[in-house]
């Protein structure tokens, strides 16, 4: 008689915050080498200069960075911290839900700087934009709700952030 296979467990919170804060690391390099190709590329002189081109390459490189990382499963900080991102079937997901993945992220963190914006100009004080650092982390909010503590964007794309036994190996 066959065992039942394990279900993987959920990621915790706190390990989900570590890896995010080490993710932030690893994006600072992501977005400072885009950054840097496109004002050679483009001989930009400062940041104003074509800004809403140079949103655009660096939206594309962090999502390029991000689905290249989740299509293997993991992105450096998520393999340090031991979690893995799955589908509903315990597989990597496809290419086409990494990237609505992607997309989901951010309307959330967007709306928080948005608020933090207003609460700047409604205030009149300028160091109330400095509040915008917490923005990433209003991703959390919606875990404190969901009954399996998974991300809004998660729960809507049936993937999910889960433990994974030290000295796995990823699937192929």
């Amino acid at each position: 008689m066959a065992a039942a296979p394990v279900q993987p467990t959920t990621a915790g919170g706190w390990r989900r915050f570590a890896c995010m804060m080490y993710e932030g690391v690893l994006l600072f390099a992501v977005v400072f080498l885009a950054g840097y190709l496109f004002d050679t590329l483009t001989q930009s002189r400062n940041a104003l200069m074509l800004r809403h081109g140079r949103q655009i390459v660096l939206f594309g490189a962090i999502g390029l960075y991000f689905i290249l990382c989740w299509r293997r499963g993991q992105t450096l900080p998520m393999k340090t911290w031991n979690i893995r991102l799955i589908d509903r079937d315990g597989d990597p997901p496809a290419v086409r839900r990494l990237l609505l993945r992607y997309l989901l992220v951010w309307p959330i963190p967007l709306l928080a700087a948005m608020l933090v914006q207003a609460a700047s100009r409604a205030t009149g004080y300028s160091s109330t934009d400095l509040l915008i650092v917490f923005a990433p982390f209003t991703l959390f909010i919606w875990t404190w709700f969901d009954r399996d503590k998974q991300f809004l964007h998660d729960r809507l794309l049936g993937t999910r952030l889960v433990n994974v036994p030290r000295n796995s190996s990823p699937p192929v």
